[in-house]
């Protein structure tokens, strides 16, 4: 971090009028196993490829990310989300994401737009290469707006923060949860959605394959990016490891 000029402010972030696609497709087991950490566990098939779209946000401004999002069974043997891979377009997020929360950050070019008159439209690319290509129904057909909130608000995120000290080796590994804080869903609509995943050597997305499109939502809401809390430190001695299960 640059002491004289940051990149970004302390959180939390308020976002405003932030637009998600998130389609829900079914991928193969063995592949979720293999890159989700312990002492999560994999709750079932299922993997939620995000756009989202985030014209207002504090500290960090205008951006766009994409990425996939699995879901898990926390430490706490409750339900939850881990994410797996995010792709965004501006410096600030990409920075204190990984830095304060570990979001697994890369540099790349995703946008959500409205394509034609009628069909919602993602797309990522990394460098010149299209790696992921999402298309729903616009407005199809609304979702309750109550129900909405609860997915964003009550399910607990998880995350795989590693940062490495200076000989490369890891200084932190933890496995961090947090919460999106006073969430207002605007609207919330489902419909029917495509979604097609390239190979890339350093976007590998299409490593979770797409077997099956379960669902799809476009949802716009207002909400805070709250502040982490450690709930698994796999570098702590042997009886010292931090399990934040009860918070």
């Amino acid at each position: 971090m640059p002491v004289s000029s940051p990149a970004y402010p302390r959180p939390p972030f308020r976002y405003t009028n932030r637009e998600y696609l998130i389609i829900s497709y079914e991928t193969d087991l063995d592949a979720l196993r293999a890159v989700v950490p312990e002492p999560l566990k994999v709750d079932n098939g299922l993997v939620n490829y995000e756009f989202i779209r985030m014209p207002d946000s504090t500290g960090f401004g205008d951006y766009t990310e994409s990425g996939q999002v699995i879901s898990v069974i926390g430490p706490d043997g409750k339900k939850g989300s881990y994410t797996h891979a995010m792709y965004l377009d501006d410096e600030g997020p990409i920075a204190g994401g990984r830095e304060i929360w570990g979001f697994p950050k890369k540099l790349a070019s995703p946008r959500l737009r409205v394509d034609g008159t009628d069909t919602l439209l993602g797309t990522l690319d990394y460098g010149t290469q299209r790696v992921a290509t999402a298309t729903m129904g616009y407005k199809y057909r609304p979702l309750d707006l109550e129900s909405e909130r609860k997915k964003l608000a009550d399910v607990p995120n998880y995350l795989l923060k590693v940062l490495p000290h200076v000989d490369g080796t890891a200084r932190v590994c933890e496995l961090v949860r947090f919460f999106l804080r006073d969430v207002s869903v605007l609207g919330a609509w489902e419909g029917p959605a495509a979604l097609e995943l390239h190979r890339h050597a350093l976007a590998p997305v299409a490593d979770l394959p797409v077997r099956k499109i379960v669902g799809a939502r476009h949802v716009i809401a207002n909400l805070t990016l709250d502040i982490g809390e450690v709930a698994y430190d796999y570098l702590a001695p042997i009886g010292g490891l931090k399990l934040a299960v009860n918070k």
